[in-house]
């Protein structure tokens, strides 16, 4: 009797990009995590790495139960871009060039600084704004 080969699902894998991958691209790769629970393989990168997370982002990401306290920001990579089935740019700041064959999209994301909202309250919003994003892209990345 042979067995069949198992159709196992490729996993989609998503990469957000912002340019110093300190906030906004690390709240979206923390709130899919949270929410796809290993069924999306996540990375987040920037077009212009800094040197440290945002804390505020972090402290939105806490806020939920989201710790991204280990992460860092890191470069735009040709391997993570040809691993991936979606690559998502947060604002319009970072600069990249949408790849063959791979969905590409670009979320001009809230900014309340430009109402005068500033510091935690600031990235409550835009850390809602997002999640909701990140929900509906999951559901077209996974048919849920």
């Amino acid at each position: 009797m042979t067995q069949e080969p198992s159709s196992t699902p490729k996993t989609p894998a998503v990469l957000f990009v912002c340019s110093k991958n300190g906030g906004k691209s690390q709240l979206a790769a923390g709130l899919m995590k949270q929410l796809a629970g290993g069924s999306v393989a996540v990375y987040s990168a920037g077009t212009k790495p800094g040197k440290s997370l945002n804390p505020q982002s972090v402290e939105s990401l806490a806020e939920l139960g989201i710790d991204i306290t280990g992460e860092h920001p890191k470069p735009v990579t040709d391997e993570v871009l040809a691993a991936v089935d979606a690559v998502i740019v947060l604002g319009t700041e970072a600069k990249l060039e949408p790849r063959e064959g791979t969905r590409f999209e670009v979320w001009e994301t809230d900014e309340p600084s430009e109402r005068g909202i500033e510091g935690i309250e600031r990235m409550r919003l835009v850390r809602d704004d997002i999640n909701a994003r990140v929900r509906k892209l999951y559901a077209e990345l996974t048919g849920d």
